[in-house]
């Protein structure tokens, strides 16, 4: 009887299975704080902020900050099964040209470490995943620190739960104000605020709103703006 012929396996190569590249190993640094990070002089994030340098290389945060999380938030919208708007992570914007109809897509991220760091950022690109992680690298150069505590009359924990003080931020027609709540209440506003305060490292808060609050980016850009005031004065 004639052998049975068998499969000769084929070693996985580079060639066949490629190395994935990080970015941070084709990191060439261009501004005098990347490069200061990339040789190790700039070990912590505070050095940044402590200089007021702003930062333009996605890579700074990626170094010194590598557990940072991502939420993407709702502010796209289509018409649901049952009728109303059923809402998407993008927003679609249809543009007639002399070659037919284009279509460009909106996304805003909130990046965070959920230990005090937080940022927004908004991209726009002809593909969802592209917009994503434009918005992804613009929220990690928007990254501020912001004043974490207990402000709550009815807490005396003393710990870094909620915040110190009452703050306000407005964008648009939207305002926000956020105010300190005593340990076990929880996050105390919608799902889409709750993804800010959350990477922010809040954990019980109370959320008063005024305005458009429908319009998702500036729901959340008048939170940022609130939680930026408090690191604000707390500088000061």
């Amino acid at each position: 009887m004639p052998e049975e012929e068998k499969e000769e396996e084929i070693p996985v190569t580079e060639e066949i299975a490629p190395k994935v590249v990080s970015p941070l190993e084709k990191w060439i640094p261009k501004t005098e704080i990347g490069k200061a990070v990339f040789e190790g002089k700039i070990t912590n994030i505070d050095e940044i902020f402590k200089l007021g340098k702003k930062i333009i290389e996605p890579e700074i945060i990626d170094k010194l900050v590598p557990n940072l999380k991502n939420e993407i938030i709702l502010i796209g919208g289509r018409t649901g099964k049952g009728g109303g708007i059923e809402r998407i992570p993008t927003r679609i914007t249809a543009t007639m040209t002399k070659s037919g109809r284009r279509f460009t897509y909106s996304a805003f991220v909130v990046v965070g470490n959920e230990d005090g760091l937080v940022g927004i950022g908004k991209g726009t690109a002809p593909e969802t995943r592209a917009a994503i992680e434009k918005a992804i690298a613009k929220a990690k150069l928007n990254l501020i620190k912001i004043k974490r505590g207990c402000g709550s009359w009815e807490c005396t924990c003393n710990t870094e739960h909620s915040i110190p003080y009452k703050s306000s931020g407005k964008t648009g027609s939207v305002r926000v104000i956020l105010l300190p709540a005593p340990k076990g209440i929880g996050l105390v506003a919608d799902d889409e605020s709750k993804k800010i305060l959350r990477l922010a490292g809040i954990k019980d808060i109370w959320v008063k709103t005024f305005g458009d609050t429908s319009t998702r980016i500036n729901l959340i850009s008048a939170i940022f703006d609130a939680l930026k005031k408090l690191y604000i004065y707390d500088r000061g």
